[in-house]
C-alpha cells in the first residue's frame, strides 16, 4: 500500500481512494465517521464518564480500535506488531475469554494513555488492517471479512452511544453545553423530525407471519439476536402510525401522571420514587406547566430548546412509555407486531427518529445460536432482564439501520433517543 493510500486513514469517506476494494472502503468510512463524531469534543470532554452505564469518548474510540486488533489483526496477520499490549486490558469491554479488563465503572479514571496516544491507536491499527487487506490472498480476506464486518457493526453501535454518553455528561455540566450549536452547519439531523400528523391507528387483522433476519445470499448484515427467521402468530391488533409526540407527552404530565401509581408497573413506580422522576429526562421546566406543552424545554445534541409539540418524546424508560401507554388506554406493541407494520402504507417514523420500547423481553428467538468464538459473547449472555426496542434514532450512524434490529436495554434506562409508539388489542 503506498503513502497516498495509507494517508486516507482518519479522513472523510468522500476522499477514499477508488483502487480500494469494498470491505476497505466500507472500513475507512465507518472508522472516519468515528472521528468525525468526536471533532467537536475537546480532550477534557473526552475523557469523562457521567456515570457507570456510560463510556468517555476516547474510551469508545480505543475500545472499537481493540476489537480490530484484538479479534481481526492478532489472529489472522502473522507479521502485526501490536501497539501497546496494555490496551489488551485497558479497552477489553466483557469479553471474558480474551482475559480480565479494566472495570466498567472507572474508565472515566483513564486519564492515561492520552487523546494523542489513543488516535495514534487508531491510526496504527487501521493502517496495518489496510495494508494487509492490500496483499491479502481473496481466501485469507473471505477469512476474515465476516469478523471486520462485525468490527464495523459494532463500531456503528459505539457512534451512537459515543453520542448519547456525551450528551448525558454535558446534561450534567450547569452550563448545559451543546455537542453542536445550532448555528452548525449539516447537524440537522441532530434534531428529532417533528410529525404534526394526528394520530391514527392501523388495525391488522390476526395472521401468521415471519420475522427475524433471513440468512441467505444477498440478505445483508444482521447480528445473530437477529437470528433465526420464524413464524408468529399475531392477534389482531391496531398500532399508532406515529410516534408519542413531546406534546402527547406533556398532557400526561399535567394529568399527574407521575403522581399516579395506578398507572405504573410496580417497579417502574418504585423507580419513581427513588429516582424523583416528573419528566423525560433533559426536560427542563420553566414557568407554568400545568397546561399541556406550555414551560417546557428540552437539552438535546443543540442544547436547550423551547418543547416543539409535535416532535417525538425521547429519553424515556421503559417503565415511563408503559405508563404513558396506561394512561392513554392503550399498550405497548410487542416487537413482532411492530416489525409485522414496518412496511404497511401510512406509518410514520419507523426508522431514524427514536428508538421505540416494546413490550417483548429479550429472550432468543426459536433456535438461536451465537456466532463462534470470542463473539459468542456479543449477544446471547445478555438475553436477560432487558426490553427490546426497535426501529433507530437521529444518532444511529448511516446504513446500521434495518426492520429486524433488536435493540435492549434494561427497563429503568432512560439516556437513550428511547420513545413509544401505542398498540391495542383488537
Amino acid at each position: 500500500m503506498n503513502h497516498n493510500t495509507l494517508s486516507l486513514v482518519g479522513t472523510h469517506a468522500s476522499a477514499l481512494a477508488p483502487a480500494l476494494s469494498p470491505l476497505a472502503q466500507h472500513f475507512l468510512q465507518v472508522r472516519a465517521h468515528s472521528l468525525a463524531l468526536a471533532k467537536p469534543l475537546s480532550a477534557e470532554d473526552q475523557c469523562v464518564q457521567s456515570m457507570p452505564d456510560a463510556s468517555p469518548t476516547k474510551w469508545h474510540l480505543a475500545h472499537t480500535t481493540w476489537f480490530f486488533e484484538t479479534l481481526v489483526l492478532c489472529p489472522h496477520v502473522a507479521q502485526y506488531t501490536v501497539f501497546d499490549t496494555q490496551f489488551f486490558y485497558l479497552f477489553n469491554s466483557y469479553y471474558e475469554a480474551l482475559g480480565p479488563r479494566h472495570p466498567r465503572p472507572m474508565r472515566g479514571l483513564l486519564t492515561r494513555p492520552s487523546l494523542d496516544e489513543v488516535l495514534a491507536y487508531r491510526a496504527h491499527v487501521d493502517a496495518a488492517l489496510l495494508r494487509w487487506l492490500a496483499g491479502a490472498t481473496p481466501d485469507e480476506v473471505a477469512a476474515v471479512e465476516p469478523m471486520v464486518t462485525l468490527g464495523l457493526h459494532h463500531e456503528q453501535q459505539h457512534q451512537e452511544l459515543l453520542l448519547t454518553d456525551i450528551l448525558h455528561t454535558f446534561s450534567c455540566n450547569p452550563l448545559l453545553p451543546a455537542y453542536a450549536p445550532q448555528s452548525a452547519r449539516d447537524v440537522a439531523w441532530l434534531r428529532l423530525a417533528a410529525q404534526p400528523q394526528p394520530h391514527t391507528w392501523l388495525a391488522r387483522d390476526e395472521r401468521i407471519v415471519e420475522v427475524g433476519h433471513a440468512v441467505e445470499p444477498g440478505a445483508g448484515f444482521a447480528f445473530d439476536n437477529e437470528t433465526p427467521r420464524h413464524r408468529r402468530l399475531l392477534p389482531a391488533y391496531e398500532i399508532g402510525t406515529r410516534l408519542v409526540s413531546c406534546g402527547d407527552y406533556a398532557a400526561f404530565i399535567a394529568d399527574g401522571g407521575y403522581r399516579r401509581p395506578e398507572l405504573w408497573l410496580s417497579d417502574g413506580w418504585a423507580e419513581v420514587q427513588r429516582q424523583g422522576w416528573t419528566c423525560p429526562a433533559y426536560w427542563l421546566a420553566e414557568g407554568d406547566t400545568r397546561a399541556p406543552g406550555a414551560g417546557w424545554r428540552v437539552f438535546g445534541l443543540q442544547g436547550v430548546l423551547p418543547l416543539d409539540p409535535h416532535e417525538a418524546v425521547s429519553q424515556l424508560s421503559f417503565f415511563e412509555a408503559a405508563a404513558y401507554a396506561e394512561w392513554a388506554g392503550a399498550r405497548l406493541p410487542t416487537e413482532f407486531e411492530w416489525e409485522s407494520a414496518l412496511d404497511a402504507p401510512g406509518m410514520l417514523q419507523m426508522l431514524g427518529t427514536v428508538w421505540q420500547w416494546t413490550r417483548s423481553s429479550y429472550d432468543p428467538y426459536p433456535g438461536f445460536r451465537p456466532m463462534a468464538g470470542a463473539a459468542s459473547e456479543y449477544n446471547g449472555k445478555f438475553m436477560v432482564g432487558q426490553l427490546v426496542l426497535r426501529g433507530s434514532s437521529v444518532a444511529t450512524p448511516p446504513g446500521h439501520a434495518r426492520g429486524t434490529y433488536r435493540n435492549f436495554f434494561p427497563p429503568a434506562a432512560r439516556w437513550q433517543f428511547s420513545g413509544l409508539r401505542l398498540a391495542r388489542d383488537l
